[in-house]
């Protein structure tokens, strides 16, 4: 796209330096320029030039843009326009807000949730089922420190401090908590 802007712009220069430069005759008496034919041929086609370059340069995205299934066939609704009424170029990457995508943590609830095997998270913090970011955190912190591997003395710290921190990341973020709570109240 340089090389186009370059030679675009030579052009232009060099159109510019003919003209200026061209043939006076009899400078004192007439201010008239001449040009012979081939200065013009060449000022013409240089200006002609550029004039298609600017063009191509304008119109590149529709020259170079990739043609779909729906170009290369004969529809109906290419008729009557339907297509584009609904499919144009500013839609291309348009995403839907409204569709609600599926993550890991849903469907492990909804698995779970259907095995009556959903952990309840807040017996595990044992904290109200109302309770607020505030009260998580401070009884996450709280387990965490009492029931840490380095600091327990209990059978399984490991496996503790997993379910407190499974617990704690599930109730922590509220998204994934209006989830659980949805799930929890399903089961």
């Amino acid at each position: 796209m340089k090389e186009i802007n370059t030679l675009v712009f030579t052009l232009l220069l060099l159109g510019i330096f003919h003209s200026i430069s061209a043939q006076v005759e009899n400078s004192s008496s007439n201010l008239e320029y001449t040009m012979t034919t081939e200065e013009n041929i060449i000022l013409f086609g240089g200006f002609a030039l550029a004039v298609v370059a600017i063009f191509l340069y304008l119109a590149r995205d529709t020259i170079l843009r990739r043609k779909t299934l729906y170009d290369k066939e004969e529809f109906e609704s290419k008729k009557d326009r339907t297509y584009e009424k609904y499919h144009s170029d500013w839609t291309d990457d348009y995403v839907d807000f409204t569709y609600t995508r599926h993550t890991q943590a849903d469907a492990e609830f909804r698995k779970a949730a259907k095995n009556s095997t959903l952990p309840d998270y807040y017996k595990i913090l044992d904290l109200p089922r109302d309770a607020s970011q505030y009260e998580i955190k401070k009884r996450y912190r709280e387990l965490a420190k009492k029931l840490h591997p380095d600091k327990s003395k209990e059978e399984k710290p490991d496996e503790t401090m997993a379910n407190i921190n499974k617990a704690y990341e599930i109730l922590s973020n509220k998204e994934i908590k209006e989830k659980y709570d949805q799930h929890l109240n399903v089961s």
